[in-house]
């Protein structure tokens, strides 16, 4: 685990998801760090017990992830959200979204709905995944997305689009999977 930084520090951005992460939502967070550099990923509360383990176990080291106990709230700048809009979804972090000149940016491929919270930035799609919409998005930039990145990645998808079969799964999806595969993903 990283150091949680001060009040002093200026500007802190945190990177986070919906309260009872799924594989979507990591992955997502995963992705939008490789798109702001130096954020800190904050878990908002307990993640599904198959992503704990897995994770626990796996690939903590490609996270900079900060408790959220150990973060200044008061001192965050720019809240990223991925895989949700809802500011009753993400826990004690939505307290951020009260700091004076907060800025918002939104990463989602669920439906909009009248009470969503406002974005500065905001990158909508209906696909089956989140992590479909940040991989066009890393792949665009073209910006390097190790082995273990991309299967991770594609985990989120997979998940999310129950194994390709939910009705809510779309040919983008499909692209963005075949592009985490020439990027080197491990189906296995």
């Amino acid at each position: 685990m990283k150091k949680a930084p001060t009040t002093a520090e200026k500007s802190l951005t945190i990177i986070t998801s919906h309260v009872n992460s799924d594989f979507d939502a990591m992955a997502s967070m995963l992705a939008a760090q490789k798109l702001y550099p130096g954020a800190l990923v904050v878990f908002p509360g307990s993640q599904e017990k198959n992503l704990r383990n897995f994770f626990i176990h796996s690939m903590v080291y490609l996270f900079n992830i900060a408790e959220l106990g150990k973060i200044d709230l008061a001192s965050v700048t720019r809240l990223v959200l991925v895989d949700t809009r809802r500011r009753n979804r993400i826990g004690t972090i939505a307290q951020v979204l009260d700091n004076p000149g907060i800025e918002v940016h939104i990463y989602d491929h669920h439906p909009k709905k009248a009470d969503d919270i406002a974005a500065d930035r905001e990158c909508h799609m209906l696909t089956g995944a989140t992590i479909t919409i940040l991989t066009g998005i890393l792949r665009e930039k073209k910006i390097a997305i190790t082995s273990e990145e991309a299967t991770i990645m594609c985990l989120g998808i997979y998940e999310d689009t129950g194994s390709f079969s939910f009705p809510s799964t779309t040919e983008a999806d499909f692209m963005a999977a075949a592009y985490l595969l020439s990027k080197g993903a491990n189906l296995n």
